[in-house]
């Protein structure tokens, strides 16, 4: 079955839709292949795969960790979500920048989101299960968020009336992030500085 990209955003996020069978019986998709991805020139090492359900207007993020850097596979496999990418990368030309997509059961899309992006979503159905497949093992240590509704990056989440958790709605600025030493973890290179420095990610 074939996995395709629908669509990218901000030079390094992007969003594919899997095949799906269907017939009286019900459906059959294949979510992930490591030959597909890889051909796509995806990541293909995912170690942790994570599940989360929440009810309509929980807006959970925009999350992110540094030490070791994670990127994330997102996809909505019950109801529908509005899954939000934010550039966080010092020097990024897209630095602030953010992309939303709306993802379900219905229309299948995922949003690759790498390290160096605060990712987060808004539950648009009753309930939402959201799954996200991880490039490296969580570190409540290395990790933070910035505000979801940060003036400064003015995300135009579809609910205004929303529900989050204390450590999100306290969430730092983006201008705060970025004037944190841990920020010096997401300096932005350039495609073609990675080419003259040996490929390195």
């Amino acid at each position: 079955m074939r996995i395709t990209i629908e669509s990218r955003y901000l030079h390094d996020v992007v969003v594919v839709v899997p095949e799906i069978f269907k017939d009286s019986r019900g459906f059959f998709t294949e979510t992930f292949r490591a030959d597909q991805f890889r051909s796509l020139g995806l990541p293909t090492e995912f170690v942790q795969d994570n599940h989360s359900r929440s009810v309509k207007g929980v807006v959970r993020g925009l999350h992110f960790q540094w030490d070791p850097p994670m990127g994330k596979l997102m996809r909505v496999s019950m109801g529908s979500a509005f899954l939000v990418a934010v550039d966080i990368r010092k020097g990024s030309p897209t630095l602030g920048r953010w992309v939303g997509v709306i993802a379900s059961d219905e229309n299948r899309r995922q949003v690759w989101a790498p390290a160096g992006f605060g990712r987060g979503f808004c539950v648009l159905s009753d309930v939402a299960e959201i799954q996200y497949k991880c490039t490296n093992i969580y570190n409540n240590q290395a990790e933070s968020g910035i505000l979801w509704n940060d003036p400064e990056i003015g995300i135009e989440w579809p609910l205004t009336d929303v529900q989050l958790s204390d450590k999100d709605r306290n969430a730092q600025s983006l201008a705060q992030w970025l004037a944190s030493p841990e920020s010096e973890n997401f300096s932005y290179e350039s495609k073609m500085d990675r080419a003259f420095s040996g490929g390195r990610s």
